[in-house]
Order: structure tokens, then sequence, then C-alpha cells
């Protein structure tokens, strides 16, 4: 676990590196209201053991952090620390510890530090935030009480996006910043951000930048930090890692092909936008957490009794259901796995 004074040199030798998968929440009991912890601990083997993803990224959006309890998001740690490290001990840990107050933000960070996290990436304060300034000051706040590397997640979610420059300044004051999940979808200002400040390792969201060769031009780095590739691919039809290995050596021209060989490109053309879209809420970017678990669930992999998300996220419809399958149907991943 690299401390905050060594996070951007850790960056720098590869720290970050591979697949990451971003893990849903398994909820059971009535209305959700428990966590079934043992099918937890199956997707967590089946994500770095099965698929061989070396990183796992916690407690974020597709978990539903926000409708978690403190215990609950320090118990989903422990336990993807404890399980992952049982059969691929350089599984590296990003724990997301963004909450709706500083000092619990402060709370979680060290909690995950304690627990043996690599990183921590804080989203954009979904409070009331004056601005860059606003967020510079909330991690200012976080980085002075804890000893680990840091990263920033940029999300429309939040209801805040910073800027390139606001970046670069918390970057500039901030040593323990040292990597950036991109997530506005907003591809062009990658290179602005890389411009002022290099030494950041750029997640881009938006898979456009690295058919464009952002990655071979050092803007952006080789990796996919908060993924739900496991949704993406089987141990027997590992098309997502295929494709983004291409990426990362440079082969684009051979991804693009592998992509449309391999029904990926169909896959994410005909599954629509129901991961991050609304309906009832037209432009709003979500994590429409009972999508991803419903695709769990026709993939066959462990989830609880209660297949919705907690308060606030609405039902997903039937419509969506039925767009889903037929999707995972066409690309030949709806199947029950043997054990997970």
């Amino acid at each position: 676990m690299p401390s905050a004074r060594q996070a951007r040199e850790w960056v720098a030798d590869g720290g970050l590196h591979g697949i990451g998968d971003s893990l849903y929440t398994p909820f059971s009991g009535p209305d959700g209201d428990d966590i079934d912890y043992d099918a937890y601990r199956a997707l967590v083997r089946y994500c770095v053991g099965d698929l061989g993803h070396p990183m796992l990224w916690l407690t974020s959006g597709l978990a539903e952090w926000w409708a978690l309890t403190t215990e609950e998001r320090k118990k989903l740690v422990e336990v993807a620390i404890d399980e992952a490290r049982k059969i691929a001990p350089a599984t590296v840990i990003q724990a997301c510890t963004v909450a709706n107050s500083a000092k619990d933000t402060v709370e979680l960070t060290r909690h995950a530090q304690q627990a043996g996290a690599d990183i921590c990436f804080l989203q954009t304060p979904t409070m009331e935030v004056h601005g860059g300034e606003g967020v510079l000051n909330f991690y200012r706040y976080v980085a002075n009480r804890t000893d680990i590397a840091l990263g920033l997640f940029n999300s429309p979610s939040s209801g805040y996006v910073l800027t390139p420059a606001e970046i670069a300044h918390i970057a500039a004051e901030i040593p323990a910043v040292c990597a950036l999940k991109q997530g506005t979808m907003h591809y062009g200002d990658s290179p602005v951000i890389h411009r002022l400040t290099p030494e950041l390792f750029i997640w881009e969201c938006d898979s456009i930048a690295y058919r464009a060769g952002m990655l071979q031009q050092g803007i952006v780095g080789a990796a996919q930090l908060g993924t739900s590739g496991y949704l993406f691919e089987t141990p027997e039809k590992r098309m997502y890692t295929e494709y983004w290995t291409l990426i990362w050596e440079g082969r684009i021209a051979e991804a693009i092909e592998h992509g449309a060989a391999s029904g990926l490109t169909a896959l994410y053309a005909e599954k629509g936008a129901w991961y991050t879209r609304y309906p009832g809420r037209p432009g709003y970017f979500t994590h429409w957490s009972e999508a991803y678990r419903y695709v769990a669930t026709i993939m066959g992999l462990p989830m609880g009794d209660y297949p919705h998300g907690r308060p606030p996220q609405a039902v997903l419809p039937e419509e969506a259901k039925a767009q889903l399958r037929r999707a995972y149907e066409n690309a030949g991943l709806v199947k029950q796995l043997a054990e997970v």
C-alpha cells in the first residue's frame, strides 16, 4: 500500500494496471435491508480468480454507496480485501470513500487505509459544493488526515463537474492525488488535463479516447480503473480482456476488428443506455444498479435474494430487462456458471 508521499511514484511504476471491476452490492432480505456477504465473496473470487482481473473498485456508484451505511461500506471493503488477497495477493484495491460529509469521508478513507487498500478515490462531493475551490478544500481536509494515495473521481452524477484547470489546481496542491477517473465522457478534456498536470494518471471513461491513440500519446493510462468488465466476458469468452489488451499494445485496428468479430461492439450497442440513464429524468447520468444486477443474474453470477436497488433508485422496467436479455443472448453471455 503506497503512502501519500509515495503515491505518484507508485502510479508511475505501474501501480494501476489492467481491468478493475466495480462490484455491485448483493442485497437480501425485506426491502434489501441486508447484504449477502457470501454472494459478495463469490463475486470477488469470480473477478480476481476465474477472470484474473488484477484490480477491484469498491463501494462506488455501481455498489450504490449512497444507500449503504458507514458500517456496511467498511465491511464490504474488508470482505473484498480478505477474499481477493487469498486468491491473488497482488490484487490492487481501489476503495471509493466519498460520503455525505467530509468527516465521514475521512473515517472511511482511514478505514480503507488500515484495511489494506492501495488507493482511495473521492468522487466530487454530492453535497453542496462551492465549485472547484470547495472540492479543493474537501480534498485538503481528507488528505491532511490520512496517509494513502488518493484519486479524483470526476462524474456528472455528483452535480458538479471539475474543469481541467480545477483538476490541475487540486493535483498541484495535494501531492497524494495521483490518479483521475474522468467520467464526464468529454474525452476532449483529457489532453488539456494531461498538459496541465502530466504526472496524473488519467482513466478516460470514453473509449473513443483509446481508439484515438491517447494512450500511445501518453495522455491516458493503460488501465480500466472501475468498469463492469465482468459483465462483458466470461472465462470461456474473454472478449473484453482481449479487446483491451490489443488497445494497450497499440494494436488499435486489430482491437476494433476484434470488437466487431467477438460481438463486443454489438453488445454495447444493443444493450442500450439502461446502465446509466433513467427515462424519467432526461439528461441525468445515473448508475442504475438494478440493471447491472439483472445482467449479473442472467449470467449466473452470485446475487442476494433482493433484485432491486435500495431507495431512492427506481425499479427496472420489463422493457429494460427484455432489451438487456436480448443483447446478452445475442452475445452468448446468458448462461449459468457451474460454480463461483
